[in-house]
């Protein structure tokens, strides 16, 4: 399909750019067949089984934290040892989605999804029956625990970008957002009624129990969805690739072409990239700087507002993630509409708005420091609180669905780098910020956080500005190597 313009006057470089991507198919790492194999339906099925799974990478981390006191004096360590746990896991949910994802770019999203899950249930029954008197076998168990649950994640990612075409990536994305979204919110609520009630080994019970149905959905039903391997009929090897109740995707389309295009193993070589790494980076100073708000919830909004209790600071939690939720979707869904246009260049279609986003992210975030440090009414915090969490959620749904669009093929592969940076930050923030609010005060404390959310501002404008020459320079190299290959294939044919 050719869609270049008439007439010479539309040879502008910038149109050109643009239309070079727009006016191609699908890349060949994402192929036809793998896009049409399931109905709108089945793909929102998907997606929602997908959220699901991504849901307990924050939720396991987020859900320890009200029962740090209790393990405090069940273990006999200080408060500063038990958060070391804390510290150790986020690094490692960083660190652990650099292996699984790749892995799952290349023998398949549906064997690893079911692994991880296995990992993350069986460390959970650990943690559950550890002794408190062998404070390292904890210690070792949740790092076992965070290698399970983090990849949840970067794989999903790799699952949307497998079963979506690049118009409906954006809302699909929105709605797998819930998933990873949900966890920082609801896990603080959930492990404070469970802790409160029950102690804190009932924090791991509930997880063991909800990842284990969650990978008895994904055996059960959920197909494999990764290309190469639909492309060359492997998806049909029962229990491996095949669900044991195969009713999502029963009408299979033709198959395409083998895809001859490789995986590169090794995901940091996307950090090379100038346009990938300044979304990365963009992504993770946005997650850090919600994760900031709610990991301080406790330790920051107690002492403002000494009339709260765990369960009322639980119950607006849900409600600000519900208003989160749909303000988010909203943006994303817009988002995907002006992707449609084919003279628009496909970084102002998802970041267009992100630069407003970001400024007034920083102002909010400022704010809401000044207003813990001065006990304000406490409905300013809460509005402020839900308006930076909305932001975040739009900036990491735009930057993470455009990472996609860039590298094609290698959807789990870049969601595991944006994982990386978001958990590398997050560890720092959580690791600093309440001894550096002690030091300097919530207010001040806030407004170093402020200043990181704003370096993120001229990184976005350089990545629409860079972003589609690098962009089509790269599809071009793509499409140069996949015609060699699919030569070397015929000639040995």
């Amino acid at each position: 399909m050719n869609n270049s313009p008439n007439g010479s006057e539309k040879d502008n470089k910038d149109f050109v750019q643009a239309q070079v991507l727009e006016s191609k198919p699908e890349p060949v790492a994402v192929s036809s067949s793998s896009i049409d194999r399931f109905s709108k339906k089945e793909k929102w099925v998907i997606v929602l089984f997908t959220a699901f799974a991504g849901l307990f990478n924050p939720l396991t981390a987020t859900i320890y934290y009200p029962a740090i006191p209790l393990l405090t004096k069940a273990f006999h360590k200080s408060t500063e040892l038990i958060n070391l746990t804390v510290t150790t896991y986020v690094v490692l949910q960083g660190i652990a989605p650099m292996i699984w994802g790749p892995i799952s770019d290349h023998y398949g999203r549906r064997p690893v999804y079911a692994l991880c899950l296995i990992i993350l249930s069986l460390s959970c029954i650990g943690l559950a029956l550890v002794p408190t008197s062998n404070y390292g076998l904890l210690m070792g168990l949740r790092c076992i625990q965070a290698c399970g649950s983090a990849s949840t994640i970067a794989i999903g990612a790799g699952v949307i970008g497998d079963i979506s075409s690049r118009a409906e990536r954006g809302g699909f994305f929105g709605i797998f957002s819930l998933g990873p979204t949900a966890g920082p919110a609801l896990g603080p609520v959930i492990g404070g009624a469970l802790a409160g009630h029950f102690g804190w080994r009932s924090t791991f019970w509930f997880v063991c129990i909800a990842s284990t149905i969650c990978g008895l959905v994904i055996v059960l039903f959920q197909p494999e969805t990764l290309p190469h391997i639909v492309d060359s009929g492997r998806d049909q090897i029962f229990i491996l690739y095949k669900p044991l109740i195969p009713i999502i995707g029963k009408k299979v389309s033709a198959r395409g072409v083998k895809a001859t295009s490789k995986v590169p193993k090794n995901p940091f070589i996307l950090f090379r990239h100038l346009d990938v790494f300044f979304l990365l980076y963009v992504n993770a100073v946005s997650f850090a700087t919600f994760y900031a708000i709610v990991v301080t919830i406790s330790s920051l909004m107690f002492p403002a507002y000494p009339f709260l209790t765990e369960t009322t600071l639980g119950f607006v939690s849900c409600q600000r993630f519900k208003r989160r939720v749909q303000t988010g979707l909203s943006g994303s869904l817009s988002g995907v509409d002006l992707s449609r246009e084919e003279n628009f260049p496909l970084e102002w279609a998802r970041l267009r708005l992100t630069p407003y986003i970001i400024v007034i992210t920083t102002a909010a975030c400022a704010g809401y420091g000044w207003c813990l440090q001065a006990k304000v009414n406490i409905a300013v915090s809460l509005i402020l609180q839900f308006i930076i969490g909305c932001l975040a959620i739009v900036v990491t749904t735009s930057t993470t669905t455009l990472l996609i669009d860039l590298v094609p093929g290698q959807s789990s592969s870049v969601s595991a780098c944006s994982n990386l940076l978001r958990c590398v930050f997050s560890a720092i923030l959580v690791s600093v910020i309440d001894p550096i609010a002690k030091a300097i005060g919530t207010g001040w404390t806030f407004v170093l956080i402020s200043v990181l959310t704003v370096t993120s501002l001229p990184l976005v404008l350089i990545t629409i500005k860079i972003g589609p020459k690098r962009r089509v320079s790269r599809q071009q190299k793509r499409e140069e190597l996949t015609q060699k290959a699919t030569v070397e294939v015929n000639a040995k044919v």
